[in-house]
């Protein structure tokens, strides 16, 4: 694994909302912070509506405490550098484009990645907010001189047929449509996590309770270790 790792260098890990990453790259980041390298994750949104309870949890409170979340899972993974873009949960598909592609271009150029981080064109889930975040980095990256290699989350065949059930239950899928799982040749990362390493990253989820408990309870401790111990991404198109 180190060596998967040390060849990403420095990398900016950009996604829609505060769990995210660490469900999808929460591995990869702390491997590198703990081998000393760069790494910048990126939150278009506070996630402040991601609830099926916004009585209880109202738009302000919900951001709030995700912001507080994030920062212990950031911590528990090792990742200093956190930022927040401020944009709507739920609302990104809506806007102009312009502004947030510049902003995030310009954050590349001023990090100059090695390797940038985000969800492929489906979002993995569907949810417009991570199409969007997809479409926009692709086009901030290009606008900045493709830094780096643009990487994108994936599944594989494998891991569908062996969770596509749980994912149902769960239900993760925002649509009808369904993701089209790769073969491991396909995969420019790979990542499977053991032991310390898993411990670490299921930590970090945990830290998450508004968003993971609904999952933690509904698949058992065991299944959502198991689920969340493969990290795996594409070369962008």
């Amino acid at each position: 694994m180190e060596e998967q790792i040390e060849k990403l260098g420095t990398i900016v890990s950009i996604w829609a909302h505060p769990d995210d990453e660490t469900y999808l790259a929460g591995g990869i980041m702390a491997a590198a912070a703990e081998l000393g390298q760069r790494v910048v994750c990126v939150s278009a949104t506070e996630g402040e509506h991601g609830t099926d309870d916004p009585v209880a949890w109202p738009p302000e409170r919900l951001g709030r405490t995700r912001r507080w979340e994030a920062a212990a899972a950031m911590a528990v993974l090792g990742v200093t550098d956190h930022r927040f873009l401020g944009y709507p949960d739920g609302g990104m598909a809506a806007l102009d484009p312009e502004e947030p592609v510049a902003r995030i271009a310009a954050l590349l150029v001023d990090v100059a990645p090695d390797t940038v981080l985000t969800f492929g064109p489906d979002g993995g889930t569907f949810h417009p907010d991570h199409q969007t975040i997809s479409a926009w980095v692709g086009a901030a990256w290009e606008r900045a001189g493709r830094p780096g290699r643009l990487l994108h989350a994936t599944m594989t065949a494998e891991h569908l047929e062996t969770w596509g059930e749980r994912y149902e239950q769960w239900r993760v899928f925002m649509t009808d449509e369904r993701p089209v799982g790769v073969t491991p040749e396909d995969l420019a990362l790979d990542l499977r996590l053991t032991g310390v390493a898993l411990d670490r990253k299921i930590a970090a989820l945990l830290a998450m309770h508004t968003q993971v408990a609904p999952a933690v309870a509904l698949l058992g401790i065991d299944d959502y270790r198991d689920l969340n111990a493969g990290e795996a991404f594409i070369e962008a198109p």
